[in-house]
């Protein structure tokens, strides 16, 4: 793939429930740049997370097409496997399993990888380690605060060494001092890694720190500018 061409690039993509009575998307186009931030911003229901849902091979679109460096995704043999190794999620009700220690939670995406329990283990609490979370390995995620379940997400997202990562509204169930210690380890680490990253959000303080904005309004993407605008 050429230096400039898109990590993800997304054409008139439409999307559809309930028999055709919800439109979530109507012909939204994006692109997103190897190493880029982009925020995702727009009215609820306008379907940012729809959009991110599909760039994630978690939804297929109706129509529309979309590429990862230059590879259609309809061409995929084992979308699991993709999003295993390509892609790492960040959700705002963090979606731990209840029954797993932090360590546990994070090696969940490494069972498919060609790794032994040992590799996995050492693998997640270097993991842990990076997102300040090195000696709350072994509890629960009924035993952590949120900012903490949401580093532990993060940390979990990174496993398998990701290329872009997915935030649908990371730091929207977190009080805003625990937001801004969340969003600026995922700034930190995204430079660190040279990590591409997509990022649901209704705070506009949140938007502040992508490198690009993206507006969305009624199934389209309306617009496309810097933080400040």
């Amino acid at each position: 793939m050429h230096a400039d061409s898109p990590l993800v690039s997304a054409h008139g993509l439409s999307k559809s429930f309930d028999g055709g009575e919800i439109r979530a998307l109507d012909g939204a186009t994006l692109a997103l740049s190897p190493g880029e931030f982009v925020a995702l911003m727009g009215p609820s229901g306008c379907g940012k997370s729809t959009l991110l849902q599909i760039i994630g091979a978690l939804e297929q679109p109706d129509s529309g097409e979309i590429f990862y460096r230059g590879e259609a995704y309809g061409a995929l043999s084992d979308a699991a496997t993709f999003r295993a190794r390509r892609l790492g999620f960040v959700f705002q009700s963090f979606h731990l399993l209840s029954t797993l220690s932090a360590l546990e939670n994070v090696q969940v995406p490494m069972f498919g990888m060609p790794w032994s329990r040992r590799e996995r283990a050492a693998r997640a609490e270097a993991l842990l380690d990076s997102v300040g979370m090195h000696q709350r390995l072994s509890k629960l995620p009924a035993q952590l605060s949120g900012g903490e379940r949401q580093r532990v997400a993060i940390a979990r997202a990174l496993a398998n060494d990701p290329e872009l990562i997915l935030a649908d509204e990371p730091t929207g169930s977190l009080d805003s001092r625990t937001a801004e210690q969340v969003l600026g380890l995922l700034c930190s680490l995204r430079a660190s890694r040279g990590l591409t990253m997509l990022m649901v959000t209704h705070d506009s303080s949140v938007a502040a720190h992508a490198d690009r904005v993206v507006r969305m309004l009624d199934g389209r993407v309306i617009s496309s500018s810097g933080p400040s605008a």
